[in-house]
């Protein structure tokens, strides 16, 4: 049985097994639907999400936000996290002894939301399951591994830096619900099939 996402967060804002710890105000497990068909992964939580607890609060969460209701969903009806669930100084990039510390706690979130797609949010949650790939030649391309459909997307701070970007980064969005469907369906179809017509993953 897996753990409950509460679990997961208690353990996560007691967690001391990276020197993140210890320059954190908050760490940020993440929030949403337990029941989320899409799960958003960032990369690791800034100023304001250290101060809040919250993922995706600051300005590239409010681009987040809108580009969702866009497709007509919000932040309830999904699940935010990050890769790193506490801030590295500075904003700098998570460094692999801190993300592989916090692999754990993400693989007990996606096994407790069992989401039918996962959209990566910048390179670091992208080379989880797309390592030596560039985030530029594969954004917005659906990969199905195992029972799971993962989409590679800029990070939503990506269109702040390079505004070149911002359309990219809404097109790659607005693919979204088009994926959705197509993963429901197949879960259908696969719950219909008889078990020797059933995929093997």
């Amino acid at each position: 049985m897996s753990a409950t996402l509460a679990e997961i967060a208690d353990r996560v804002c007691d967690c001391t097994k990276c020197e993140l710890s210890r320059s954190r105000t908050h760490a940020v497990p993440g929030e949403g639907n337990p029941d989320a068909e899409i799960m958003f992964i960032g990369e690791a939580p800034g100023w304001n999400e250290d101060r809040q607890g919250r993922p995706f609060v600051g300005a590239a969460g409010q681009f987040l936000n809108e580009m969702l209701e866009r497709i007509g969903l919000n932040r309830a009806d999904v699940f935010i996290t990050n890769v790193v669930k506490c801030r590295p100084p500075g904003n700098r990039d998570p460094l692999p002894d801190e993300i592989a510390a916090c692999a754990p706690y993400l693989d007990e979130q996606i096994a407790a939301i069992r989401p039918k797609v996962i959209v990566t949010l910048g390179r670091f949650s992208m080379a989880r399951w797309f390592p030596g790939e560039r985030i530029s030649r594969i954004h917005g391309q659906a990969r199905q591994f195992g029972d799971l459909v993962v989409v590679p997307m800029y990070h939503p701070a990506a269109a702040l830096h390079q505004a070149a970007l911002r359309a990219t980064i809404e097109a790659d969005m607005a693919r979204l619900p088009r994926i959705i469907d197509e993963a429901r369906q197949a879960k259908q179809t696969e719950a219909a099939a008889p078990p020797e017509q059933m995929r093997l993953f």
